[in-house]
């Protein structure tokens, strides 16, 4: 686990200057890569390539990067790890390789020598975003692992191709200059997050999951996906499985034995986040079944019940047999995590559970340095509860006759609009109002305009409903939601919401959140879910092997039950999520109200103040069901301070670590 950056300027440069310029940007990503550093630059081609190393795996010097290949024609910088590369050395050395060292990014290397970079990307089953540059053919490529475990930006600043692991190391670069898009702003009050292959910046992308980029002198850049979710959905759902469901659960665990034990490969301290769930209990059995000693396993508590799931971990680890380390957190333990975030994740990002992620990250950085995790459990075995909200408005519409949705919903809206309803107005495209009814026929008036299962889906996942009327100047780019070359039909309502989810919420939310907060720290943290086979596996899986008695993931809880009790695991599902709407109305009021100040909002140009205001005023007049819709304003206010003032919680953070 690593950062990488770096830049190339056809037509040559300094190399006095690359080398300065490259070292800049390699070394804000101090925080990815605390155990080493290198640049390798080629002047004449223009091309500079840095790295920051955390060593996981080879900790001698033959594992320092940028590595060049045994003959010399590839040179490469790597962030993650590939899982197999024990299996694929032994090929490679049969067909006459030599290697001088054990590390998965020299097997890379002689992959390329061997098969070229777009042939070798297929063998790789791995975490991973990378920057290979060909010597001979004067060509550099980037590459993302299949499900955007890793992140990869790109962009130009006048000529110059810029890349990284964060936003943070392109800005390095003296012709970087960020101007804010405004329509990517629109997209992160929807969603929480910014999608890929957007960006905070204009001008600057994310490389999607399971594609790389090509890029030579004479060319514009050419992305060739090399791996494609759509026709993993498309695969799976023609040809689902027909064993039995026992035989279908042992396919499962055989599966997950070996994604883990691959994901367990590590010449330093290893462990796993343990909430007591499903899906990380599911893990962290496997895990100890296929290990020697005690697995280290880590969670965090809050005293607050409604939030605390410590206890449960407690009693899976128990069962387990897990060296388990617990940590109960105060409210100004988490808080403080809050003015750290902008620093973190680059972009305005504003799902709360990046506090006690970065909490249980911490902890975890105590002991070890690779930690697993249990994500992505929910996407791909139908486990999030939204999944059958939705399926049952779904239902219920199918009900309504397609001719009578549309006059419905007009006479709904003319209620509300002509005051019939207590007199509340809409307001931003939410219906507000004192009354809790008059709020829900408004959205059922907007629920009645829709026509299709993703626009259903979009409209009760988001967040602010029509954020283009709050961000002044913008429009909603396309994303997986709406954009005809990424939706695809699929049988089953469940089926599009999982592809939805993997296409988007799954990369540039749960795995962003992850990697920010745990990279923040030096901590390398796994999925082995997400090893593509189980992907492609989930996909094969029927419906009604997911979805069952109203509960999802039934074919993975049958494996979970395998490891651990059923007492310890049924029980509802309480999420990773802190009291942010208490906080801003209590010890972080004066914060948040500096931050959406009218003046402030007004002068700052970006947003409409007044329906920011009205909301704010409801909020801190106990209608606490708008908290998400302040939390992403504020998250943004918080990032722009930070970015406007350029030093702050940046330097502070860089000089911890002992550089700046």
């Amino acid at each position: 686990m690593c950062g990488i950056t770096g830049f190339f300027t056809p037509g040559g440069h300094h190399a006095g200057e690359m080398n300065v310029t490259v070292r800049r940007m390699a070394d804000v990503l101090i925080h990815r890569g605390p155990d080493a550093g290198g640049v390798w630059i080629d002047a004449a081609a223009g091309i500079a390539l840095g790295h920051r190393r955390l060593s996981i795996v080879d900790l001698s010097p033959t594992g320092r990067q940028p590595m060049i290949s045994q003959t010399g024609r590839y040179v490469i910088v790597l962030n993650g790890e590939i899982y197999n590369f024990r299996e694929l050395r032994p090929q490679l050395e049969a067909q006459g390789h030599r290697f001088r060292g054990t590390s998965d990014t020299e097997v890379m290397l002689a992959a390329f020598e061997e098969w070229g970079v777009p042939d070798s990307v297929h063998r790789f089953n791995g975490m991973f975003a990378f920057a290979v540059w060909d010597r001979v053919a004067q060509t550099l490529y980037l590459c993302r692992d299949r499900m955007g475990e890793k992140p990869l930006y790109y962009g130009y600043a006048g000529q110059t191709f810029l890349f990284g692991s964060e936003l943070k190391a392109l800005g390095r670069h003296p012709k970087f200059q960020p101007t804010v898009n405004r329509d990517a702003v629109a997209l992160y009050l929807r969603h929480n997050y910014i999608p890929a292959p957007y960006s905070i910046y204009q001008g600057i992308s994310k490389l999607l999951p399971g594609c790389f980029l090509e890029l030579r002198a004479d060319a514009e850049p050419v992305i060739t996906p090399y791996w494609s979710l759509r026709e993993a959905a498309q695969r799976g759902c023609k040809s689902p499985l027909t064993c039995s469901e026992q035989e279908a659960s042992e396919q499962l665990e055989e599966l997950l034995r070996d994604a883990v034990r691959l994901q367990m490969v590590a010449d330093v301290p290893l462990g796993a986040f343990l909430s007591g769930g499903f899906d990380s209990s599911t893990i962290v059995g496997i895990m100890q079944a296929q290990s020697s000693r005690p697995v280290k396993t880590f969670t965090i508590g809050f005293n607050e019940e409604q939030f605390d799931e410590a206890r449960h971990a407690k009693a899976v680890a128990r069962h387990l047999g897990t060296e388990h380390t617990e940590l109960y957190v105060t409210p100004e333990e988490a808080m403080a995590v809050i003015p750290k975030l902008p620093w973190f994740y680059d972009e305005p990002f504003a799902d709360s559970s990046q506090i006690p992620t970065y909490l249980v990250s911490q902890l975890a950085r105590q002991a070890v340095t690779v930690s697993l995790s249990g994500d992505g459990g929910d996407e791909l075995f139908g486990g999030y509860s939204i999944y059958r909200s939705v399926m049952a408005v779904n239902k219920a519409l199918r009900r309504l006759p397609s001719s009578l949705r549309r006059p419905a919903a007009w006479g709904l809206e003319a209620a509300i609009k002509t005051g019939l309803l207590d007199g509340w107005q809409v307001k931003d495209g939410q219906y507000v109002g004192a009354g809790l009814l008059t709020e829900r026929l408004g959205n059922l008036a907007r629920v009645l305009r829709l026509r299709t299962r993703e626009e259903l889906y979009l409209y009760l996942m988001s967040q602010w409903r029509t954020p283009t009327r709050l961000v002044q100047g913008a429009q909603e780019p396309l994303t997986a939601f709406n954009d005809p070359a990424r939706t695809l039909e699929l049988p089953h309502p469940l089926q599009t919401m999982e592809y939805i989810d993997m296409g988007s919420y799954l990369p540039d939310d749960i795995l962003v959140k992850v990697d920010r907060a745990s990279m923040a720290l030096s901590l390398e943290s796994r999925v082995p879910l997400l090893d593509y086979r189980v992907v492609e596996f989930a996909w094969r899986t029927p419906v009604s092997m997911k979805l069952r008695d109203g509960q999802g993931k039934w074919l993975l809880r049958q494996v979970a039950y395998r490891y651990v009790p059923r007492e310890l695991l049924d029980r509802p599902k309480k999420g990773f999520s802190v009291p942010v709407d208490l906080w801003i109305c209590g010890p972080l009021r004066e914060w948040a109200e500096a931050l959406l100040d009218e003046t402030r909002l007004r002068n700052e140009g970006m947003f409409d103040p007044k329906p920011i205001r009205e909301i704010w005023s409801r909020h801190l007049a106990g209608t606490r069901n708008s908290n998400s819709l302040l939390w992403d304003v504020l998250m943004y206010q918080a990032w722009q301070e930070a970015q406007r003032s350029g030093t702050g919680v940046s330097d502070t953070h860089m000089a911890a670590l002992g550089t700046a």
